[in-house]
């Protein structure tokens, strides 16, 4: 069938939390057939992990990123059975971790061997994971010669006005401080990371990680998936995709690129799957984590976006009936 007019987003860490997925096992068989083949996959029970997380782990980065991207794709397969599998995205999206749910949701990657490759890429990240990040509110051109001058690094374009910084703890200090003396208006936000991803501290782990991109199996992709890495589409050549998720682990993530790419082709209608933010403890009560980046980012592109959630069991039934499936 023709592209529908939308794009399909993915988040990334920090939108994981305890009881995520929860709702969806419980009411639908297409989630409890992922959830039940990713912990076939994984060895161990990511079920536990995702609804109860019992030893309050889901925060490493080895276990969040194969539970996000299950949670991701079992909101997709649920959505999928709800709207008869009409909705097929014009392009797919994810924010670092995200990107491999978007190459999973294309077909680009099988659900073992994406689930396989994140569980590793989060195991090196943890193990090579010195330093820490930070989020400035700054514009991408202020803040990389304010990082190079402290030995940090820019790791993720969130916003036009938003900067995510990589670097040691006490050159993030020395960059906070020079922020609040220069732009007493900004601000230099600590964030829960495990290290300084997507900067030159991950070069080790990209190295090793290369070998396991090397045995996976990549497909053509079934629509459009945007590259982290140049923010343009990936290359249908399955070696080239593997070329840019190294880059990926080492090299900023230019979601405000990706967005603008897809604003540029049309595209203003995105469905975001998976995840959730927010301090209310069940899923019911998550918001969507990227929905606010992309209403400024498109915004600032001149247009307004819509942004459809499809997190969680009630928004995954207004979503189909949003995209015209019920």
């Amino acid at each position: 069938m023709t592209a529908a007019p939308v794009m399909f987003v993915f988040p990334g860490q920090g939108s994981q939390y305890r009881g995520m997925g929860s709702d969806l096992y419980a009411e639908f068989a297409a989630a409890r057939r992922v959830y039940d083949e990713a912990s076939e996959v994984l060895g161990f029970d990511l079920k536990q992990l995702s609804f109860e997380d019992p030893d309050d782990a889901i925060g490493l980065t080895r276990n969040t990123q194969p539970a996000l991207l299950a949670h991701g794709i079992a909101c997709l397969e649920v959505f999928r059975e709800l709207t008869g599998g009409q909705v097929t995205p014009a392009l797919a999206a994810g924010h670092s971790l995200g990107e491999y749910t978007a190459l999973v949701a294309a077909g680009v990657l099988g659900l073992a061997d994406g689930l396989r490759l994140v569980r590793r890429r989060g195991e090196l990240m943890g193990e090579h994971g010195e330093g820490g990040m930070v989020a400035l509110t700054l514009d991408a051109v202020t803040a990389r010669p304010l990082a190079d001058r402290h030995y940090c690094e820019v790791a993720s374009i969130n916003l036009p006005d938003q900067t995510v910084v990589g670097g040691r703890e006490a050159d993030l200090e020395a960059l906070a401080a020079d922020v609040a003396a220069n732009f007493p208006r900004k601000r230099a936000i600590r964030l829960a990371t495990e290290g300084a991803f997507h900067t030159y501290f991950m070069v080790t782990a990209a190295r090793l990680f290369r070998d396991d991109l090397a045995r996976a199996r990549f497909s053509k992709p079934a629509f459009g998936v945007l590259s982290n890495y140049t923010a343009d589409l990936h290359d249908e050549n399955p070696d080239a995709i593997r070329t840019r998720l190294f880059f990926q682990l080492f090299k900023p993530v230019n979601w405000v690129g990706c967005l603008n790419t897809a604003v540029s082709r049309g595209l203003t209608t995105f469905v975001e799957f998976g995840g959730g933010i927010g301090t209310g403890e069940g899923p019911a009560e998550k918001r969507p984590n990227l929905e606010g980046i992309i209403r400024k980012t498109v915004k600032a592109a001149g247009v307004e976006a819509s942004h459809v959630a499809a997190i969680n069991v009630a928004s995954l039934r207004a979503a189909a009936a949003a995209c015209g499936g019920g």
